[in-house]
C-alpha cells in the first residue's frame, strides 16, 4: 500500500514537469488606429478560411480557428490609442503553441490592407 502511494506521488510530481510553456507572442507596431487594426484583421483572417469564434472591439481582442485542416488557431490581441499601437498574434495547433514566424505571412498581409507597406 506505501509503495503504490509513493509511486502515484512520484507519478503527480512529474506530470507537474511537463505542463507546455505558454506561446509566445509575435508582436508588431503599426500606425493604425486600433479599431481599424483589428476590424481589417478580422476580414483578413475570415478571407484565409479562419472561423472567428470570439471578437471584442472595446477589450481590442479577437480569436479564431482554421475551418479546414491542419486546425490552427489564432488568438489577437491590439493595443494602443489614437493613430498607433502594438498588435500581437499567437498560434496554435491541437493546443500546442507553434512558433511565432509561422504568423509572419498573416503580419505581413494585415500590414499590406492597412496601406503600411511601402
Amino acid at each position: 500500500m506505501k509503495r503504490s502511494f509513493l509511486s502515484l506521488l512520484l507519478v503527480a510530481w512529474l506530470a507537474g514537469c511537463a505542463t507546455p510553456a505558454p506561446p509566445e507572442p509575435r508582436e508588431i507596431h503599426l500606425a493604425a488606429a486600433p479599431e481599424t487594426t483589428l476590424r481589417e484583421a478580422m476580414h483578413l483572417l475570415m478571407d484565409r478560411g479562419y472561423v472567428i469564434r470570439q471578437a471584442d472591439g472595446d477589450l481590442g481582442r479577437l480569436e479564431a480557428v482554421l475551418g479546414r485542416m491542419p486546425g490552427y488557431g489564432v488568438s489577437l490581441r491590439v493595443a494602443g490609442q489614437g493613430d498607433g499601437g502594438q498588435v500581437s498574434f499567437i498560434a496554435t495547433r491541437g493546443g500546442r503553441p507553434l512558433p511565432p514566424t509561422v504568423l509572419d505571412p498573416l503580419l505581413t498581409d494585415l500590414q499590406s490592407r492597412l496601406g503600411l507597406l511601402p
